[in-house]
């Protein structure tokens, strides 16, 4: 039986490690390579362990055997530490940090990080380590998230588009930063503006804004299948990323591959990502680690310049993809860490 590739957790639902999974395998599948998700098998070339698992005892038993053990890391749960959050939610968080540092120091051979950001925010906070590691970006297929001249934004009014799979009380934020936004969008632009927001948001949320903001028109879409968020890059104007500290938005990505410009604060990785005229990332102007409130100046200002000069913003996005986020690209540059 050929070698394998040992992917573990299997993980199910939304999210930006699910997503990645399912693109890992589907790489590996068209190169004919074998996966499974028993860290004890015996064919098991190498493990990827995507985050952390509990289930710590087969990956010592494995690495007794001499398998290659590879972690992948993301960021760090923080917004517990930052906002009131009930003891057992405050615990939880905790304890993940504390599973995926154990994994990074005493179990992995080798780490992949999702961004320079994530790899300097981990040495920072749980110390260098003299293992191998790498950072390897994201990917999208390029052939499925591309430009469509059937589906391009609306010429009577400006479309500002927030993608992410759940919106909670920690994107509260980054909702009504978007609102006011818009709301300033409204008073120096020459048609209506439009804020479609794709992702679960609570009723109890929507009804809220709704209420607070009467004069933005706003539109809930809930959660979408890959073809229908493609539809909303092809079809609006800018993404705004509210997500503050993000490693490598799977949902940025996938907005510069059908050409859409990304709007986003300086934080997490987005100035890694988003480079040569893919977008604007503006100065937050305070201190986003306290979740103190952004400057909205810059953020209009970016905003305007990106709709003003939307069809150039658009070319570049669609390059940037290109050349660095293909989901061959980082599929071989994975293949290269785990096969070696």
């Amino acid at each position: 039986m050929a070698e394998q590739i040992c992917l573990v957790p299997r993980l199910q639902g939304l999210g930006g490690m699910v997503s990645f999974q399912s693109k890992l395998i589907q790489g590996l599948d068209q190169r004919g390579i074998q996966h499974n998700f028993d860290p004890a098998n015996p064919e098991n070339k190498a493990i990827l362990v995507i985050g952390g698992t509990k289930n710590i005892l087969p990956l010592l038993t494995a690495r007794q055997q001499g398998v290659k053990i590879v972690q992948r890391l993301n960021g760090m749960n923080w917004l517990h530490k930052v906002q009131k959050t009930p003891f057992r939610k405050w615990l939880y968080s905790q304890n993940a940090n504390a599973l995926l540092a154990l994994i990074r120091r005493y179990i992995c051979r080798e780490i992949i990080y999702q961004s320079q950001f994530s790899k300097t925010w981990w040495e920072k906070e749980r110390g260098s380590l003299s293992k191998k590691n790498y950072v390897i970006y994201n990917g999208v297929d390029i052939e499925f998230f591309k430009p469509d001249l059937n589906e391009l934004p609306p010429n009577d009014h400006y479309r500002v588009l927030l993608v992410e799979g759940n919106f909670h009380q920690n994107y509260l934020l980054g909702l009504e930063t978007a609102v006011t936004l818009v709301q300033q969008l409204k008073r120096t632009q020459d048609k209506p503006v439009e804020l479609i927001i794709a992702g679960q948001v609570p009723s109890s949320i929507q009804n809220e804004f709704n209420e607070r903001f009467p004069d933005v028109a706003i539109s809930w879409k809930g959660i979408l299948n890959p073809v229908e968020i493609r539809a909303l890059d092809r079809t609006s104007h800018l993404m705004f990323s509210t997500d503050i500290n993000a490693a490598c938005p799977n949902s940025v990505i996938e907005a510069l591959a059908c050409g859409l410009p990304v709007l986003a604060y300086d934080t997490g990785a987005l100035a890694e990502i988003v480079q040569n005229d893919s977008g604007k990332v503006v100065p937050w102007g305070s201190n986003y680690w306290k979740l103190e409130p952004p400057d909205l100046a810059p953020l209009v200002e970016a905003a305007q310049e990106l709709l003003l000069n939307n069809d150039r913003y658009r070319l570049q996005a669609r390059q940037r993809a290109i050349n660095a986020f293909s989901l061959d690209k980082m599929v071989e540059a994975y293949l290269e860490v785990l096969l070696a």
